[in-house]
């Protein structure tokens, strides 16, 4: 049985580690705040799945490619919305205990979805349940086996990943930062990532604090194939006040709708579908109106559902308009899009693999192509535990080649693997005295500016200028805070240099100066950083090393 490190302890980091616990492996399981700590704690709307006798497996598929805009892999549709079921019924095993009503389970409808096929616990604390279930699985787990003497499984809490470590083309483990400050190397046979998206690289985000892209830094650092980055999903709706909480998608779905500052619905006359149509629509729509109103935020009145149902329903959501000194059950709340989550990432295939022997990257931090150029809603979740319990299934397999991403679907030349491969080879050779220490705030407002719901040449351009004039802390000698500034810095380069390769609009990646979708680039991106004598500390074997089930 293999020595498993998993990072991360969202939805996909825990279905891993119990999955590969309960085959026989010894994990380690590592993450970089506490165990409960990740976005799947955040996540309101729910879990969809074919389900219920008015749905079907086909129609879900559909759904989700129509939703993908072109760009998902039919393949990695056909697994997800297959296997999601069966995925769903392990949460419910696992304690998930989803809402209810007189007729089974209650779902909901939610936005380019054909069917009702949403379920939700804790009316809008999905994520927060599903969390709650997995990491006392994961504990009982862990106790279990110290009770009884094993190291089959082992929990770091406060731990964060520096970089991977690759021996002769393969992941052997990983350099950590423990919480006493020390960076320590950790050797496994396999290791899973988990960690999530990066909302933080915006101003304006959904996601926690944590949510730096870790994981997606690390392995374009290592070397392995990353895909279709300038794909960064806005949630249309966030509460336009300081924190700015989600609005879940489901409450449209109950009939709320959106209004302009005068109090006008602006969305039928955009979408057949109105207030429910694909996520990207709903957010540049809305950005489009704010502009108009001087960049005050729309409002979302969804009063006319009564509030027996918003604070039934609702109750997260309740509280934040409450904090906030709003009564939504009375008046129209103000909202804004959002950055929420990312469809690009570490390349894989259907089994979690990435491009480097030895590594599985599972969640938000992969792109499986299921999501394509924008998710739809509340597939994420699902997404987390069809995936990551494949990837653990692989691992009792006998191991094959990496797959191939990105030779076979590029000509030569492709512009976005130049241009990334540019950017960090200015930062790699130094500017000397002309470069500056990033500044985390001053990032995020960049990338919101430039990189943001609406994109253009010009000033995507201006963005890959400055961002090539910064430059992070030495990652030997940096904190928490440091590390992700300069994973930040990382992220951001590659979504400014993919989303100015990319020359049409295209799901959540629209550009001013190419607005129309081409059928010619209706296919992913794929790129890897080529590796340079400078960047050696990846491939150095870990002095000293530590067993993983330390």
């Amino acid at each position: 049985m293999a020595r498993v490190l998993v990072v991360g302890s969202g939805l996909a980091g825990l279905i891993a580690a119990v999955r590969a616990t309960d085959t026989g492996h010894r994990v380690t399981l590592v993450t970089k705040a506490a165990l409960s700590d990740s976005n799947t704690r955040y996540a309101q709307g729910g879990i969809a799945a074919a389900l219920f006798p008015d749905d079907s497996v086909d129609a879900h598929i559909l759904d989700t490619l129509r939703a993908g805009a072109g760009l998902c892999d039919p393949a990695a549709v056909q697994v997800l919305c297959e296997e999601g079921p069966a995925r769903v019924r392990d949460l419910i095993r696992f304690g998930v205990d989803f809402d209810r009503d007189e007729s089974g389970i209650t779902r909901g409808l939610e936005a380019a979805h054909s069917r009702s096929r949403v379920l939700h616990a804790g009316g809008d604390a999905t994520g927060a349940a599903i969390e709650t279930a997995l990491v006392h699985t994961v504990r009982e787990r862990a106790n279990r086996a110290h009770a009884l003497g094993g190291d089959q499984i082992t929990i770091h809490e406060h731990t964060m990943l520096v970089d991977l470590i690759v021996d002769d083309g393969r992941v052997s483990g990983a350099l950590l930062l423990g919480p006493d400050g020390a960076q320590l190397a950790v050797s496994a046979d396999a290791v899973i990532l988990a960690t999530g998206g990066a909302g933080a690289l915006y101003k304006h985000t959904t996601n926690p604090a944590i949510a730096t892209g870790d994981g997606v830094a690390a392995a374009w650092r290592a070397g392995a194939a990353i895909a279709d980055v300038e794909f960064y999903q806005f949630h249309p709706t966030a509460l336009a006040v300081p924190g700015t909480p989600l609005v879940s998608e489901a409450v449209r779905g109950e009939g709320a709708v959106l209004l302009s500052s005068q109090g006008e619905r602006f969305m039928p006359a955009i979408h057949p579908d109105a207030e429910l149509a694909p996520r990207d629509i709903v957010a540049r729509s809305i950005a489009a109106q704010m502009k108009k109103q001087d960049g005050a935020p729309v409002l979302l009145d969804a009063t006319g559902l009564g509030r027996e149902l918003l604070e039934g329903r609702f109750p997260t959501i309740t509280a934040a308009c409450r904090a906030a000194g709003l009564d939504w059950a009375l008046e129209p709340i103000p909202v804004a899009p959002a950055a929420h989550y990312w469809m690009g990432g570490v390349a894989t295939d259907g089994w979690g693999r990435t491009s480097l022997a030895g590594l599985f990257a599972v969640g938000e931090v992969a792109r499986t192509g299921a999501h394509g150029a924008n998710r739809l809603a509340s597939n994420s979740l699902l997404e987390a535990a069809v995936f990551a319990d494949r990837a653990v299934r692989a691992l009792g397999e006998p191991e094959q080649r990496p797959p191939l991403f990105d030779d076979g679907t590029l000509p030569a030349g492709d512009p976005v693997d130049s241009d990334v491969d540019d950017a960090f080879a200015a930062f790699d050779a130094g500017l000397g005295d002309a470069h500056t220490l990033v500044d985390r705030a001053a990032l995020q407002d960049l990338l919101w500016e430039a990189a943001g719901v609406h994109r253009a040449g010009t000033g995507l351009t201006r963005a890959a200028v400055t961002l090539a004039g910064w430059q992070a802390v030495d990652r030997r000698q940096a904190g928490v805070a440091e590390l992700e500034t300069g994973n930040l810095l990382d992220l951001g380069r590659l979504i400014v240099a993919a989303a100015l390769a990319r020359e049409e609009s295209r799901g959540a990646h629209h550009r001013a100066d190419f607005p129309d979708s081409r059928p010619e680039l209706a296919r992913p991106r794929f790129t890897r950083r080529l590796m340079r004598p400078t960047h050696s500390f990846v491939t150095v074997p870990p002095q000293p090393s530590e067993a993983i089930a330390c």
